[in-house]
């Protein structure tokens, strides 16, 4: 049986920009429009068609689904005024949330920011990620919070913070400990 699959057109010739890669990479392929693809180009496109092949079933009967999740999640933002509502609304749902405390000036915040992105679509829908811009808010509710040092990431559940962890490490450690800190919230 013949399955027909669709490739992204976003990678054909004509949307590649070579002037993205210094001259020297992919040593052998030509730079210009009419060319041949970038080989990075090859690589993404290799991707979608493995990944369309993934979704045929082995006997060719019938094909599944592609996995339609988010690969990453805005943090939702936070202040003053939405605080205590998000806080009290997740206490009804009888749900847990996470609130990143940043601020803008923050390098480990900023190199922080879109790895909990991603781990905000791996636990997507069941827990919401917020973040609170510490320049933004008063410092009363700073200090209400504990947070002293950014980025500080908590779990808050029945109105109260449960846990938190401080992102003074490499990102991967404190996604890590992160992961670890919401798998341990949500163990009965």
């Amino acid at each position: 049986m013949l399955h027909t699959v669709r490739i992204s057109s976003s990678l054909s010739p004509s949307s590649f920009n070579s002037k993205r890669f210094p001259p020297n990479c992919g040593r052998g392929f030509p730079r210009t429009p009419n060319s041949l693809l970038h080989p990075f180009s090859y690589l993404a496109m290799f991707g979608q068609l493995a990944a369309a092949l993934r979704a045929v079933s082995p006997d060719g009967s019938s094909v599944k689904e592609l996995d339609e999740s988010p690969v990453s999640i805005d943090l939702q933002p936070l202040n003053e005024s939405n605080f205590d509502r998000v806080i009290a609304e997740a206490q009804q749902l009888d749900e847990s949330v996470v609130i990143v405390w940043m601020a803008s000036w923050c390098r480990k915040c900023i190199v922080l920011k879109p790895k909990l992105e991603k781990l905000a679509a791996d636990y997507y829908p069941r827990l919401q990620f917020y973040c609170v811009d510490v320049n933004k808010v008063s410092h009363k509710l700073v200090t209400r919070a504990g947070v002293t040092k950014m980025p500080t990431i908590q779990v808050w559940k029945d109105g109260e913070k449960q846990a938190e962890v401080i992102g003074g490490q490499k990102p991967h450690f404190v996604i890590s400990e992160v992961r670890q800190m919401i798998e341990s919230d949500s163990d009965p």
